[in-house]
């Protein structure tokens, strides 16, 4: 039998008594003999969504819009609703049913995100709680039937009940979805946090034709599959990161920043839009890390973070992650100014990293400091109930689940026509603020800027277009200069900030572990580019190889074509470096450049390109180095031998001879990968003797 996750519903009045909608007056009549507004139960339920338009899509500015400067956006399918034109409409209300069911989905238990599941089942029982004791529907109470995410039932047999969870298990949020629909007989599903779970639910919801409701995913891409039955009301990655990147790098001017993230899919999925917007300001990333969840020392990812000279950080995680990250960054001397997406933000993070927040800013779904009296009162009633302040995930679970109450009171008990009302809803006020739902049925009203300020968080409201930064002056950082406070009344100035980093250029260095020099046997290096083979054979390179064999030394070329398929070249490139141990890589051209860099990033082997571009060597990865393009490929091998000579055949030492801006048989690198002008190239020269 399933874990008794079927809660017992609190309140709920007499069914004679006059009974009341729970959401929007929309839903509601007035009863003319005692004044009250009372549930019309689906008399007058609401046809499909009017066809609208809305462009651009999610509010995207052009200077952000994706291939904005070559060609029309993908992002035009989405500007239209996808109206379902389906017979469930025709279903007849049912008469027989003694409770209204709706599904709900999230991580409660055995999970990492559990205490986030419950704040959020939280919120959705409190609205509909609220909702019974105001007299359900029609007298009949609403009634959440909840499922673990993650439930590992394949494993049932053999730990029982109390069975380990992994979200990797695709199978569990299908199966939960199936016996919400057809078990349970829900009305609606509600949830999940994670984006997976809400692909797969939406995928079977399409098939059972059952509306989905979310207050947590922020994967752009679950709206984005145009299916009809979703309607979620938190603002997706690509408005957090829009709104994250305008504020950066056109508001603060930054150039150079750097991303941490967590290494599962929020963090892998969230950041591809902000990585994009990036590009598409002109300021491409110029590192990215990642941590592993649990993990807790980054003292290796700040190092390496330090040494791509980034004025400043922007980080995908959770609170607790965020307020240790920042013990650290501070620890290490950093000053960097640090942003984050809205899972960063909070009172969690403001007990735990203590000063170590000041300057913290992040992105909010709404101002949780506002005034108004429904915030309040709503505060007030959770704090009773679960001996908490409500955060986001609680605070918009009961929105979310009071849009989909007032839409069951308005539509009656079908499906479909539930959908239509939920489609229907192009503004909504709730206890978080007003909402406003493109034809996706997701919320894309503007998001709130947090800063952190003396152990207090303060917002405003943030867009994704060019305005100017607000006047107000901003919060001191912990290394800005300190100035007397200006006498009550007088506005004072700003005060004068040092920079957060130092732009220099001294290079990227290698930061890893030390790597282990092979075992005896000839070197080998990777000669990969077009006609690959034909180079390796050519006079000059063999000659090259002839004069190291004089000397004692063996040297093997490997050659790896460039001119087919990415997929094989990908292979045979790989194939040289892990199973012909090659010492290093000589890319023969721009193209080959490219792929090189990214296999000497991974493998940790020096790659060596005739590029007339600093594109790569720009992007601070301690392992690319470029020639000059009329460089020849002899010329380059014996530069690459001679370095070896010094070196010996371990790639990290190589590395460090190539970065040490000592000529080498004519040639001096810069600690930067870039070659040094030839009028200033040293004289020493490791050539071989």
């Amino acid at each position: 039998m399933r874990k008794g996750w079927m809660l017992v519903m609190s309140g709920i009045l007499a069914t004679g008594m006059a009974v009341q909608c729970p959401a929007q007056n929309a839903a509601r009549k007035t009863d003319t003999s005692s004044g009250k507004k009372v549930c019309e139960c689906g008399a007058h339920p609401p046809g499909p969504p009017r066809d609208r338009v809305v462009s651009p899509y999610a509010g995207t500015p052009e200077d952000l819009k994706p291939f904005g400067k070559f060609t029309s956006s993908y992002d035009v399918n989405y500007i239209k609703p996808n109206i379902y034109m389906g017979a469930a409409r025709k279903i007849p209300d049912p008469t027989d049913i003694k409770e209204v069911r709706i599904g709900f989905i999230g991580p409660v238990e055995h999970t990492t995100d559990q205490v986030f599941g419950l704040r959020m089942l939280h919120g959705a029982q409190m609205a509909i709680d609220e909702a019974n004791a105001r007299g359900g529907y029609g007298g009949k109470p609403f009634k959440l039937m909840v499922h673990n995410d993650y439930n590992n039932w394949q494993r049932g047999a053999v730990y029982g009940a109390d069975r380990p969870t992994d979200p990797t298990i695709w199978g569990s949020p299908s199966d939960e979805a199936v016996k919400m629909i057809y078990d349970d007989e829900d009305w609606a599903i509600f949830g999940s946090i994670s984006s997976e779970t809400t692909h797969i639910v939406l995928r079977v919801a399409l098939r059972a034709e059952i509306p989905v409701v979310n207050s947590e995913n922020t994967d752009p891409t679950v709206p984005e599959t145009t299916i009809p039955w979703y309607t979620g009301v938190l603002q997706d990655d690509r408005q957090q990161s829009y709104t994250l990147a305008r504020h950066i790098f056109t508001e603060l001017g930054l150039k150079r920043v750097a991303l941490f993230r967590v290494n599962n899919r929020y963090g892998r999925f969230g950041v591809g839009k902000f990585r994009d917007a990036t590009r598409r300001l002109g300021h491409p990333l110029v590192i990215e890390q990642k941590y592993l969840p649990g993990d807790t020392d980054y003292s290796q990812q700040l190092k390496v973070i330090r040494d791509a000279r980034a004025d400043a950080i922007v980080i995908w995680a959770d609170e607790d992650q965020t307020a240790l990250f920042l013990k650290q960054l501070r620890a290490a001397g950093m000053k960097q100014r640090v942003f984050g997406a809205y899972r960063t933000l909070g009172p969690t993070l403001l007990a735990e990293a203590g000063d170590a927040a000041e300057g913290f800013e992040a992105v909010y779904p709404y101002d949780p400091t506002r005034n108004d009296p429904q915030w309040i009162d709503f505060n007030k009633r959770y704090e009773v109930n679960f001996h908490e302040m409500p955060d986001h995930f609680g605070a918009l679970a009961f929105d979310a689940m009071n849009a989909l109450l007032d839409s069951i009171c308005k539509a009656g008990l079908n499906r479909a026509r539930i959908h239509d009302a939920l489609a229907n809803i192009e503004d909504y006020d709730g206890v978080t603020g007003h909402m406003t739902f493109d034809p996706n049925g997701k919320n894309v009203a503007p998001l709130y800027l947090g800063t952190v300020h003396n152990g207090a968080i303060t917002y405003r409201v943030a867009t994704m277009e060019k305005t100017p930064a607000p006047s107000a002056a901003q919060p001191e950082h912990p290394a800005a200069t300190q100035v007397p406070s200006a006498p009550q009344g007088v506005s004072a100035m700003p005060a004068p900030q040092e920079p957060h980093a130092r732009m220099v250029v001294d290079g990227a260095d290698y930061a890893g572990s030390h790597q282990k020099s092979p075992s005896t046997g000839p070197v080998s290096i990777a000669i990969f580019g077009p006609k690959a083979a034909m180079v390796a054979a050519s006079p000059e390179m063999q000659a090259e190889l002839t004069s190291s064999a004089i000397k004692g030394h063996e040297v093997k070329l490997l050659p790896v074509e460039n001119d087919q398929n990415l997929g094989a070249a990908t292979t045979a490139l790989v194939q040289a470096l892990m199973d012909g141990h090659a010492l290093a890589i000589l890319a023969l051209d721009k193209d080959a450049s490219h792929l090189a860099e990214q296999m000497a990033l991974r493998s940790f082997v020096p790659a060596v390109e005739l590029d007339a571009e600093n594109t790569l060597t720009s992007s601070n990865i301690p392992w690319v180095f470029r020639l000059q393009p009329d460089t020849t490929p002899a010329t380059a091998l014996r530069m690459l031998l001679a370095a070896e000579c010094r070196s010996g055949a371990n790639p990290e030492r190589l590395r460090n001879v190539l970065a040490s801006d000592e000529g080498i048989s004519g040639v001096a690198l810069l600690p930067t990968g870039e070659p040094r002008a030839q009028k200033e190239n040293r004289v020493s020269d490791f050539s071989r003797q």
